[in-house]
């Protein structure tokens, strides 16, 4: 079987197994998604869902969040690791949204990577979310299904992993399968056990690259 046909084929098993497979982030804006997916770098989504909850509580849009320091923004999200570097960004980020963007997350992708902390992972995230525009974001589980099935070969970058995917990926199917990946690979496809091949949907066709 070709990647095309394999990545189609993967597409159609994970679709039938989390058919409701959505970001595990909490937002319900698009500059809150921006923050949390700044803070979940090293940290559970569902530490920073908890997280958060305290910082919009006492910063509740991007204009107070804005006016906030980097110290300030800190002492709420130490509990999320590298407390000062995420904060420091975040401060910058809503700085720029207010000054430069009235307040709105940009719909640009390459605006987006010009914002502190956003990276491409990020950026696919907000675009494929917020904005229903075709992404792929390559986290680990991203990265590593794709090699273990075979849709990708010993490519472990992120951005070659993306670019290599768009390839074999149809636009339209790139967010919802990248969100199907975050899934199978906590549940079935892990990091730290032996994958639980017994009770994989992709059982079949997987190339079992581990």
């Amino acid at each position: 079987m070709d990647k095309k046909k394999l990545t189609l084929e993967v597409i159609k098993l994970l679709a039938a197994e989390y058919p409701d497979a959505d970001c595990t982030l909490d937002y319900d804006e698009a500059w809150k998604l921006l923050v949390s997916v700044r803070l979940a770098a090293q940290c559970t989504d569902a530490r920073v869902n908890v997280i958060v909850e305290d910082l919009y509580k006492k910063y509740p849009d991007v204009n107070a969040l804005a006016e906030a320091t980097p110290e300030e923004i800190e002492e709420i999200v130490r509990p999320c690791g590298l407390g000062r570097s995420k904060a420091r960004d975040i401060s910058a980020c809503m700085r720029i949204l207010r000054d430069k963007y009235q307040g709105k997350v940009p719909d640009s992708f390459d605006e987006l990577l010009k914002l502190p902390g956003v990276g491409r992972k990020s950026a696919n995230l907000i675009m494929g979310d917020v904005f229903g525009k075709p992404a792929i974001v390559t986290d680990t589980h991203c990265i590593r299904l794709s090699n273990r099935i075979g849709l990708v070969d010993g490519i472990k970058d992120p951005k070659k992993v993306e670019m290599a995917l768009w390839k074999i990926v149809p636009p339209e199917e790139g967010n919802a399968l990248c969100h199907r990946f975050v899934l199978h690979g906590r549940e079935v496809c892990t990091a730290r056990t032996r994958p639980y091949c017994d009770r994989c949907c992709l059982s079949e066709i997987c190339a079992k690259n581990i």
